[in-house]
């Protein structure tokens, strides 16, 4: 199963390690690290170029990590997750 996560990019819900709040948690040191990390390694992928408001970390079945910077809410996500699971 697929996850719509911004303009024409969608990722497979089993990939999906987490969602998160690009606000709230880019605050953490660790999280600045891990997403400069990820940017050094290109390893992310922008949706929009609108103002971010959530990143996807995916790990597919090479390990390959993804992080995945979009315009939409973790809520958003969260219910678009939901409404394909039930």
């Amino acid at each position: 199963m697929y996850l719509h996560i911004g303009n024409d990019y969608s990722v497979l819900t089993r990939d999906i390690v987490g969602i998160f709040d690009i606000e709230n948690t880019s605050v953490s040191k660790s999280t600045k690290e891990f997403l400069a990390n990820a940017q050094r390694l290109k390893r992310v992928v922008y949706t929009t170029y609108d103002m971010p408001k959530s990143f996807i970390v995916c790990l597919d079945k090479t390990l390959t990590e993804r992080v995945y910077i979009s315009q939409l809410s973790c809520a958003t996500l969260r219910k678009r997750i939901s409404n394909k699971l039930f």
